[in-house]
């Protein structure tokens, strides 16, 4: 066994203690922090990747008597972070970029860095756990913290990066991390979570989108299904799906954000009940163990984190889409989403969602 990993470490509690269990299991050890972003903070904002937080995480590396070093990769987090998210949203779509994060950069731009280093494996602070079949397939699974499962945030993992990826905290709790931290000294021992994405600190996305994009975006007509105009918004960007707040609409009833037409510039307004789908429609599925099954499957499904797993049929296409049906209906999974899908506590994988069926 090839005993070398590059450690990716943010400057928080998860990571550093990632990188002391890596450095006490033997392992000839890196540690790193990538740099991507440096916008403009909020003083409450809770995120990763600041000044501070790479202060930190050499704190830790030289506490525990490993090697530091910092990568910049602003270019490749422009190209496929930023402004991918800003395409997405322009295009109405509700897009997770911390799976982007992963998928681009952590676990391919820098398990990159790390082959051309010398290192075998690339070790992260996530909680998630990799298993081994006798098969040799590598297998996803849910960390032993349900509370802090990131599990779904990995599903975008192919088998070449299971293969070369350690998730020391898969077994641990936050508590038991928290205790770890604290028995070695380590300064962010009860550093609070990052929450927010980085380059929206304040979560507000359509300021960062004209800001980023250099351009405006005009108001528009609040329509319901039947094209009755009910109101004008804003600026499409402003908006998600199932939205009630801050929308300006007096009707009879609660309405709430169902569909935003951005060729048309036109956002749909619902009742709650119109809300709720039974099906989805998904696309660029990623089949974890890289096998598409041949035939419709049960299964559970999810398609934002931390939402509760919910009961499904799933029909495979053989052109990377798939049908999820789920057993009750769901309420506002949005378009460019990413739907994944778990047999017990293992992830089949997962995908963009990309048009959505309604229920009764």
């Amino acid at each position: 066994m090839d005993k070398t990993a590059l450690i990716a470490m943010s400057g928080g509690v998860d990571s550093s203690v990632a990188a002391l269990l890596i450095r006490e299991a033997g392992y000839k050890a890196l540690g790193c922090t990538m740099r991507l972003w440096e916008g403009e903070s909020s003083p409450d904002s809770r995120t990763c990747c600041s000044l501070d937080d790479t202060e930190d995480a050499r704190s830790v590396a030289f506490r525990i008597g490993i090697p530091y070093r910092v990568f910049n990769y602003k270019d490749d987090f422009r190209k496929y972070v930023t402004d991918r998210f800003a395409e997405a949203y322009e295009a109405g779509l509700t897009p997770n970029p911390c799976l982007d994060c992963n998928r681009f950069l952590k676990f391919d731009r820098l398990m990159h860095q790390a082959e051309e280093l010398g290192y075998h494996y690339l070790a992260t602070g996530h909680y998630a756990r990799i298993e081994e079949g006798e098969d040799g397939i590598f297998r996803l699974k849910k960390a032993a913290d349900p509370r802090k499962d990131q599990s779904y945030f990995l599903s975008v993992l192919t088998q070449k990066q299971l293969s070369r990826a350690l998730f020391p905290l898969g077994r641990l709790t936050k508590e038991e991390v928290r205790r770890i931290a604290a028995e070695h000294g380590f300064l962010n021992a009860e550093k609070p979570d990052s929450q927010d994405i980085c380059f929206v600190p304040d979560g507000d996305y359509a300021s960062f989108l004209r800001k980023s994009r250099g351009k405006d975006y005009p108001p528009g007509d609040f329509v319901l299904r039947d094209g009755t105009v009910v109101g004008r918004h804003r600026g499409i960007v402003g908006y998600t799906v199932g939205q009630r707040r801050g929308l300006g609409v007096a009707w009879s009833e609660s309405l709430y954000v169902l569909e935003k037409d951005p060729v048309s510039n036109k956002i749909v307004l619902g009742t709650e009940k119109e809300l709720y789908i039974r099906e989805v429609l998904v696309r660029d599925f990623n089949w974890i163990d890289g096998k598409t099954p041949a035939a419709p499957f049960r299964c559970t499904a999810v398609t934002r984190y931390h939402q509760k797993e919910a009961a499904a049929t799933v029909f495979p296409g053989s052109d990377g889409t798939l049908r999820i049906l789920f057993d009750e209906p769901r309420r506002a999974v949005a378009p460019g989403q990413t739907a994944v899908l778990y047999d017990g506590d293992t992830v089949l994988g997962g995908g963009e969602a990309v048009e959505n069926r309604r229920g009764d």
